[in-house]
């Protein structure tokens, strides 16, 4: 267990870099000229938007299964233990955001510029805020058609952000299970990709650097145990004896 939390603390570290230095920075979101940088962040968002987000978990499960070998029930353990841990994210996501209540800077920053009222705005249920979204921005030249479309589509609280504990959840599970197998590559992805996922939250006006910051953390709570229970139900984590080998032989020739 020990070993595990090693692993996955220093994911979070990693994972807290550009939150923790946005926080200190004192920087604040503003609309700005969306370029292509912005747009490219769009779509980085959007492989965990529903419903690109469970596309984007079962090509993660299929590639953990290639790269960690387990037979057939062991596989079938890994791909529940990694279900119930992400599930159990998101519902803790949405009973927080509940009762925390927090608004979203898009939101704050229609009440400075349009009037909004965000406590009228929460008190109506989804549709009627996405109408009203689309109503206060529709002849908003400054902002283009496709962050509109994502304002009206994501009309919740902010705090904590679903999209931040979905990324970073993937790349500490990666971290967790893969590292041992030597998959560094695969780690270095996943982390990347999670924090462009975490900056697209923040530059596209959703959520706040503390949101991103404790959705973290309680990703960290949750891989951490998700990945001792696997290596508890469904196996040993480190590279097998013949593909240490395979891969020592590799590295001779």
């Amino acid at each position: 267990m020990l070993a595990i939390m090693k692993r996955t603390t220093l994911g979070m570290l990693l994972l807290l870099i550009m939150p923790v230095g946005v926080w200190l920075s004192g920087w604040q979101w503003h609309p700005t000229e969306m370029g292509a940088g912005y747009k490219a962040l769009f779509w980085v968002t959007e492989t965990v938007t529903r419903p690109w987000g469970i596309l984007t978990s079962a090509v993660f499960c299929g590639w953990f299964f290639w790269c960690l070998r387990f037979r057939l029930k062991p596989a079938v353990i890994l791909l529940l233990i990694v279900t119930a841990a992400l599930l159990t994210g998101q519902y803790s996501k949405s009973y927080i955001k509940e009762q925390v209540q927090e608004p979203r800077p898009y939101v704050l920053w229609l009440e400075k510029t349009q009037g909004l009222d965000p406590q009228l705005f929460y008190g109506q249920d989804r549709e009627l805020r996405s109408q009203q979204v689309i109503e206060t921005i529709e002849n908003d030249a400054q902002l283009p058609q496709w962050l509109k479309d994502h304002w009206a589509f994501e009309t919740g609280f902010a705090f904590p952000s679903g999209h931040t504990m979905f990324a970073a959840s993937w790349a500490l599970l990666g971290i967790g299970l893969l590292w041992p197998r030597r998959r560094i590559l695969t780690v270095v992805v996943l982390l990347a990709w999670a924090t462009g996922v975490m900056a697209s939250r923040l530059v596209l006006g959703m959520h706040w650097p503390g949101d991103l910051i404790t959705s973290t953390l309680i990703s960290w709570l949750l891989v951490t145990v998700a990945t001792w229970l696997v290596q508890r139900f469904a196996g040993p984590l480190t590279v097998p004896p013949a593909e240490h080998k395979e891969i020592k032989a590799r590295k001779q020739e």
